[in-house]
Formats: C-alpha cells, structure tokens, sequence
C-alpha cells in the first residue's frame, strides 16, 4: 500500500492511526518474528524517550554461552537472526559515546533489559523546539547505550527538522550533516548500535511503499519488521471518512 499524505488530515486522526499500526506491529514481532527469548511491549516508557514498542529480552536469558556461540544461531527450528538485507549509509568513529553527556542505564522496571525500540514519529515530537530536542537527545543517548533503534518518520521535515528526523539524530550521534534525496522527505530510519552506530536509511515520499525494515536484537543481527503489511493492516482501521480522504487525494497525486 502507498503510503498516504497524513498532511491532509487533523493530527488526531493520525493519532488515531498511529496507535492501530504500533498495535499491528507489536503483533508482528510477538507472534513469531522475535526468537522465543525476546518479546515486545507496547507504549511503554523508558528513560524519558516514550517508545511506541520495546523488545526486551527475558529475564536470565544468556545471549551467549560458555563458548562464545550465539543462542539465537543454534536454535533448532527457532527463528534465527541474520545481518540486514540493506547496507549502512553512513557508521560513527568506533567509540562514539558522547563523553561529555552523563552516560543513562536503561532498563525495564521489571528487570528485564531494552535491547530495541521501535518509534513512529508523532507530529507532537516536532510540536516545540524542547519537543524535538528530547526527541533527538533521548534516542542519542539510547543509542549510546546500545539500545538498537528504528524509527519511521511519515511527517515532512519542518522548521525544527529542515532535513527530517534522521538527519538530526545523525548530527547529535555523529556530528555530521545529512541530506536526504530531493522530493523524498519522509524517513525510515534503522539504528544498529555497538562500537559504532550504523544507520540504515530509505528514505520515501508519500505514495511511496514502506520498505521492510530491520530491527536490530544484537550487532549485525536483526529481524525484519513488516512496515508495509502491518501499515496496510493498521489503515483498515481508520474510520472510513477519513479513508476516503486520504485515499482521494492519493488517487490524485497518482
């Protein structure tokens, strides 16, 4: 499905929408796409970052044993993690902590540890100057420590993100500049932090379809998260008045 201009309607109803889709999602990774170690939440708050899905591994669950091999590579039958289908556009200096901001532990009042963090941006992070800087601080400093992240952003850049969402985490992370490709404004954005912070960016246009994205469990490990199905899965949600808007002007665009 093409993704729709959410310009055409009031924040509310993509409001609306967005609370279906990271429903959907959630889903997607707990009914089989996660190895049976991992599980995933939804709208739960960790370090002030307000997630929309966190994937946490279980309590006392090693991620490697005495010989150093990986448990979710050995798994019989299990669901095996892989390196991602795309390539980085773009990796930090090995030892990218930002020493001069107090490092944060991150972890789940339960116990259990945050390894990832699935954000759909809401047009209220970029509502306010202060709304967007602890958008783009807090995902730094998760990804400092070595919560992976992707993010999707459907909003087009503005005043407080001239070159989208990404571009100002890459510049708080890594201190360098990113320009996304003419006339594709939106973001997918995939985070895989370890020594380094390596990003995987396809960036979009509405009327473009959402690419599978991965996310990321361990370094060079991922699953791939079905955006396009669970987007498609999520808009049948959405009352059918404001359907018929948006699909309106897609059917004009096209």
């Amino acid at each position: 499905m093409a993704v729709h201009d959410w310009t055409r309607v009031e924040a509310g109803i993509f409001h609306d929408f967005h609370h279906a889709w990271i429903e959907e999602i959630a889903r997607a990774l707990n009914r089989g796409l996660l190895p049976p170690e991992y599980y995933a939440l939804r709208e739960q708050y960790a370090g002030g970052f307000g997630p929309d899905v966190l994937t946490l591994q279980g309590e006392g669950t090693d991620r490697a044993d005495d010989d150093g091999e990986n448990v979710s590579d050995r798994r019989g039958g299990g669901v095996l993690l892989a390196p991602p289908k795309l390539q980085p556009v773009a990796e930090t200096e090995l030892g990218f902590y930002r020493r001069k901001k107090k490092n944060v532990t991150i972890r789940h009042e339960s116990g259990d540890e945050i390894v990832a963090i699935v954000e759909i941006v809401s047009p209220g992070n970029k509502s306010s100057r202060n709304a967007m800087r602890s958008f783009v601080e807090k995902a730094a400093s998760l990804l400092e420590n070595q919560v992976h992240l992707l993010i999707v952003d459907l909003h087009s850049p503005g005043r407080r993100d001239p070159h989208g969402i990404h571009a100002e985490i890459w510049e708080e992370v890594a201190g360098e500049e990113y320009v996304p490709l003419a006339g594709k404004p939106l973001t997918q954005a995939a985070y895989e932090s370890g020594l380094s912070v390596r990003a995987y960016v396809v960036p979009m246009a509405a009327g473009d379809v959402l690419t599978d994205m991965p996310l990321f469990l361990e370094p060079d490990k991922a699953v791939e998260v079905p955006l396009d199905a669970t987007y498609c899965a999520a808009f049948a949600e959405v009352p059918r008045r404001w359907r018929r808007v948006l699909e309106a002007e897609a059917e004009k665009g096209g």
